[in-house]
């Protein structure tokens, strides 16, 4: 019996819809996954900015290599990144676009002072939100929804100011920050452990996070004899103000967290950078428990070595995205509870967890000074309190 023409093609008609069926049945099981990012990206901040995205898109490129399954379908990690240019209004009107946006997840924001007020929109649309922000007062807002991906400037604030009494001998200390609430806050938390440790605070000054010109204020805490100076705030002030000690002829070490812990302070301060101490969250990068790793993959994507920030974004993101796998949804109410329960082995340490309030319940600060034109490892302090 021959097989009439119009038959076979129908047969290759049909033949041709199903497989054109199953490619869009294919297509439509993929999922999109969108997570929010927002930090300084243009201004004297966007190097910080930069380095944190950097960390956020390797961790969501290496996710959609492994074709992780949410809610039925794979998932494909995108992240929606917009620029807060470190200023609280633009941030909260960043932190609604986004969550307009729908995302499933917040990375973000950057800075303290634009966290904060953020937080509360990302709170009121019931997104997860895990932030490298490092002040007290973000994870003690009563939310259940904010974590952090860097130790906060309570636990970093004590180790500073004991450092600055125990260690450098200091019992006269001046305490300058930029009025931000990182800078601020860190201070803060300085100050009570210089007391706690037996020193004196014998100046309190102020400034701001785009100033330049310290000299009123370093020529003040000259005549009061202080014998170290901490600056809460970044490197784009901390680099010109330790030029401008050297100038004035104050010897005395300066100190300062972990913003002052980077390439720019070194290249803003010049010569005069040298036996400057910076704090740091966490031990070093080549003694982190996946450092080395991370670095090369780092290098490897972006040409470039990992600045202070990318590890704890890289970790932020997994610590995220394993939340959801273990509750097998994206969905914010679904995932929450798998991320205030986290447990896992990441980038920057081997024991990842929260304490009731999203702070991370391991705590080791590394103090660093400037040798030679390069940052030194001085010590690691670790709370085994928590």
């Amino acid at each position: 019996m021959k097989t009439s023409s119009s038959f076979k093609t129908l047969t290759s008609t049909v033949a041709l819809a199903c497989a054109f069926g199953g490619l869009m049945s294919a297509a439509q099981a993929e999922t999109t996954v969108r997570l929010g990012f927002a930090a300084p990206l243009t201004g004297p901040q966007a190097h910080y900015g930069e380095d944190m995205r950097n960390g956020l898109t390797l961790a969501l490129e290496e996710a959609n290599a492994k074709g992780i399954k949410l809610d039925g379908d794979t998932a494909k990690f995108v992240l929606v990144s917009k620029d807060d240019q470190a200023d609280p209004r633009t941030a909260v009107q960043v932190a609604q676009q986004i969550a307009d946006a729908k995302v499933n997840g917040m990375l973000g924001h950057f800075n303290s002072g634009t966290t904060i007020p953020a937080s509360r929109v990302y709170n009121d649309a019931g997104i997860p939100q895990i932030a490298m922000a490092t002040s007290p007062e973000y994870t003690l807002q009563g939310y259940d929804n904010t974590f952090r991906m860097m130790t906060s400037d309570t636990q970093q604030g004590a180790a500073v100011g004991v450092f600055m009494v125990k260690d450098l001998k200091a019992k006269k200390v001046a305490i300058i920050d930029d009025r931000t609430a990182y800078g601020q806050g860190l201070a803060d938390q300085v100050i009570q452990a210089v007391k706690r440790a037996g020193g004196t605070v014998v100046a309190r000054e102020y400034t701001t996070d785009k100033a330049s010109d310290f000299t009123a204020i370093l020529t003040s805490i000259k005549a009061k004899g202080a014998e170290a100076i901490f600056f809460g705030g970044l490197d784009a002030q901390s680099g010109p103000m330790r030029r401008q000690m050297a100038t004035l002829g104050l010897t005395q070490p300066l100190v300062s967290g972990e913003m002052t812990r980077s390439d720019t302070f070194l290249r803003l301060a010049g010569d005069s950078a040298n036996g400057t101490y910076a704090s740091l969250a966490g031990v070093p990068l080549k003694t982190m428990a996946q450092g080395e790793k991370f670095a090369a993959a780092y290098k490897a994507r972006f040409k470039a070595d990992p600045g202070v920030y990318a590890p704890y974004a890289y970790d932020g993101a997994w610590n995220m995205i394993t939340a959801m796998q273990a509750a097998g949804s994206a969905k914010g109410d679904k995932y929450l509870p798998k991320l205030a329960g986290l447990k896992r082995s990441g980038a920057t340490s081997a024991n990842i967890a929260y304490d009731k309030n999203g702070d991370l319940n391991e705590v080791a600060v590394t103090i660093y000074t400037v040798k030679g034109g390069k940052w030194e490892e001085v010590k690691t302090i670790v709370d085994s309190a928590k």
